[in-house]
């Protein structure tokens, strides 16, 4: 496994020898990046269930500015850190220790992040409820989720399929736009009445 694009492009990723652990292929990984090529400058990025790390390494290879990761698995969590010291990125990434789950329903704050990637294990209900959570918060202006064909998400988002993978991504609402109130129609200044003299008393 390896960073396809960006700065470090052919970069090879540790993977962790776990069966449970399905990183995203590499060609599904290239795709889904391309799609938020306009929203990557300068991102703050999210990886919720983060496996090794790859989609948020991925974003900071092509030029997001910052990423947290969060997992529990101690095996993805040791590929996840040998990943961010081979690539030197401490100084912009955060790992934390934490159940996905609570640790999403914890932000409530919109646009706490610019990307959220969020890939549990397939058919696992946790999407359907982290989603949910983001729907009323919008933690993130983009949501993106991995998950099987056969999973149906909550309605909203655009559906992407890649073989047996399928990438679903969400995007908040703007805010609306509030409309300046247009200033007065500033007023003629009256011209000065002349005097009107008196006439001499006989």
């Amino acid at each position: 496994m390896r960073i396809v694009r960006g700065k470090w492009a052919g970069r090879d990723l540790t993977s962790p020898n776990d069966f449970r652990v399905h990183p995203t292929a590499e060609r599904v990984r290239a795709a889904v990046l391309d799609l938020l090529s306009p929203d990557l400058k300068n991102a703050s990025v999210l990886d919720l269930f983060a496996g090794t790390g790859a989609l948020g390494l991925e974003a900071l290879s092509r030029g997001a500015k910052r990423a947290d990761f969060v997992e529990t698995r101690p095996s993805s969590l040791h590929a996840l850190k040998a990943n961010v010291a081979a690539l030197r990125v401490r100084d912009c990434t955060r790992v934390f220790k934490r159940d996905a789950l609570p640790f999403a329903g914890a932000l409530t704050t919109a646009g706490a992040y610019d990307i959220c990637f969020c890939d549990p294990p397939y058919e696992s209900r946790m999407l359907d409820r982290v989603i949910e959570g983001w729907q009323v918060t919008h933690f993130a202006r983009v949501f993106v989720a991995e998950h099987a064909p056969g999973h149906e998400l909550p309605r909203g988002g655009k559906r992407f399929e890649y073989g047996e993978t399928v990438v679903t991504i969400y995007r908040a609402p703007k805010p609306p736009k509030v409309a300046l109130a247009e200033p007065n129609e500033p007023t003629e200044p009256t011209e000065p009445t002349e005097p009107t003299e008196k006439s001499p008393s006989a």
